[in-house]
């Protein structure tokens, strides 16, 4: 696949670690979300060829990024799913944003371009409750009256691995849909009433891609790189939006981190016209008392390159940076929080 592929070729996401402890050996160490992989490896393919120091990254999911971190196994754990200031401050951790993006609903139908089909939220969650079995239901129909839906079952995929993709795409069906409150919920690993479950934001990519009259979700750059037909939807005003740029741009204009104690902020279904309705943002985490603190100044040096000089290749892949109020307020919380040399 290609993502994986990618793993191996791009940044050689080799994991350098001990049963408790990890010693730096010249490259910057991280694991966790495979939500912002994409941008991760553009990242670490300049930032090598500007500095000659690498990147080994292991998109592993955001759970297991979470659990890496901890153990103390890595420089920095990834995760779309933020942990909250109590949590951060138990661990000893410090938490904030690299970029924005936006998740997308992905199909497998024949005859069906991206962007010709539209859903909603109570929509999405009924088909991943199971009470919607077939493409040619009357609920999908009538988002989608010039659309020649088949009469084939629909093939559901989610993630099987701790996932903040997952964190944040129950979260969006947790608000837009009472029956997904109340039987299912919002977490990074939640009880699938129906379908397969697939590892990654590339295994859920390469389960839809193969499968006829499959639905799944990833992050837009995985569509886009895989070729995968995403669906249009209807955000919070009622309005049609793709996920494009700027619709994930204006769902990310609303989000006030300066209220946000350990960066903790949840984008889904943001008001506005243009808004798309499954944003999310991605984060990193590091120990405020580092076990190397080599390494973790090379960490911190290799994510200040990203905001300084990663925007233009953050926009090709449709992520959004971070805004330069934000990146400040993370700039000072490093010079503050975290111990360097």
């Amino acid at each position: 696949m290609f993502f994986r592929s990618m793993i191996s070729a791009t940044i050689g996401a080799t994991l350098i670690a001990t049963s408790a402890a990890f010693a730096w050996a010249g490259d910057i160490s991280g694991a966790g979300a495979t939500f912002p992989f994409p941008i991760y490896a553009k990242w670490a393919d300049a930032y090598k060829k500007e500095t000659g120091n690498g990147l080994n990254y292991q998109a592993i999911g955001s759970g297991a990024g979470i659990k890496q971190i901890e153990a103390k196994t890595v420089t920095f754990g990834a995760t779309d799913a933020p942990l909250t200031a109590a949590e951060l401050e138990k661990q000893g951790l410090a938490q904030w944003p690299m970029v924005m993006g936006g998740i997308v609903p992905v199909v497998n139908l024949e005859g069906v371009k991206a962007g010709e089909l539209v859903l909603d939220g109570k929509t999405i969650a009924a088909i991943y409750l199971g009470a919607i079995a077939k493409w040619s239901d009357p609920a999908i129909k009538a988002l989608n009256p010039k659309v020649n839906l088949p009469d084939e079952a629909i093939a559901v995929i989610h993630r099987a691995d701790g996932s903040g993709t997952t964190f944040n795409f129950t979260n969006y069906l947790d608000k837009v849909s009472p029956d997904w409150k109340d039987k299912v919920g919002e977490a990074t690993s939640v009880e699938w009433p129906t379908g397969i479950g697939a590892k990654g934001n590339d295994g859920v990519a390469n389960n839809v891609a193969t499968t006829k009259g499959a639905i799944g979700y990833v992050e837009y750059a995985y569509a886009l790189q895989n070729k995968l037909t995403y669906a249009d939807m209807v955000n919070q005003a009622g309005k049609v939006v793709g996920p494009t740029f700027e619709a994930v741009q204006a769902a990310a204009a609303n989000a006030d981190w300066t209220k946000a104690p350990g960066f903790y902020l949840i984008l889904s279904d943001q008001p506005g016209e243009k808004s798309w309705p499954m944003t999310a943002a991605t984060f990193i985490l590091m120990f405020k008392k580092p076990v190397d603190v080599a390494a973790s100044n090379e960490a911190l040096k290799f994510f200040a390159y990203c905001y300084d000089k990663g925007a233009d290749q953050a926009k090709e892949l449709d992520y959004i940076p971070m805004p330069d109020n934000v990146m400040a307020m993370v700039r000072k919380m490093w010079a503050s929080d975290i111990q360097q040399q």
